[in-house]
């Protein structure tokens, strides 16, 4: 785990299992637009949530590419889960604004019911096709941008598939924040 420091919290930055987070208040589902379980992050979450995730779920359906709701978590260790439905590359347009839109509405999301911490996954970049590195580039310029806005949020964490992608964000970060 890398921890870097803001004026206003943490950002984190770790290889890890989305559904296994139990320090953090809420995490982020990449979900798809009828909220249901899925494949990738979607499904991890609502198979440890349980099928009451699904439920509470389909009120809010469907959902617009750079929307963001939030439920409670049920099953998860968490306190809440927001669902945010990241632009699919190449098809949803403009794919940028949209996907940092995920971002900035989960933090505000978060922001709202008070929240201490946040964790999420690289929203767009599994099935939605999103290539990595740009797509890294928006969520931490993103996170960047909103930090002034953040006063419940001090940690701020990004589960990570893999130790290369890890690196990565972590590296970005280094060069938005010197």
């Amino acid at each position: 785990m890398n921890r870097n420091q803001t004026g206003t919290g943490r950002v984190e930055f770790v290889r890890g299992d989305i559904a296994a987070q139990p320090d953090m208040d809420a995490v982020v589902n990449a979900a798809n637009a009828a909220l249901g379980p899925g494949g990738g992050v979607a499904g991890a979450l609502h198979r440890v949530a349980g099928p009451a995730l699904a439920a509470a779920c389909r009120p809010h359906a469907p959902l617009a590419p750079g929307q963001a709701v939030i439920t409670d978590a049920f099953g998860l260790p968490n306190r809440r889960v927001i669902h945010c439905l990241g632009p699919v590359y190449g098809r949803d347009r403009p794919a940028a604004h949209l996907l940092a839109q995920c971002y900035r509405e989960a933090l505000r999301l978060a922001e709202a019911e008070g929240l201490g911490s946040i964790a999420f996954p690289a929203l767009s970049t599994g099935a939605f096709g999103y290539p990595v590195e740009a797509a890294t580039e928006i969520a931490l310029g993103s996170i960047v941008a909103s930090m002034p806005q953040l006063h419940s949020i001090q940690c701020i964490r990004f589960v990570l598939a893999s130790e290369a992608v890890r690196r990565l964000h972590e590296e970005i970060w280094r060069s938005l924040n010197p």
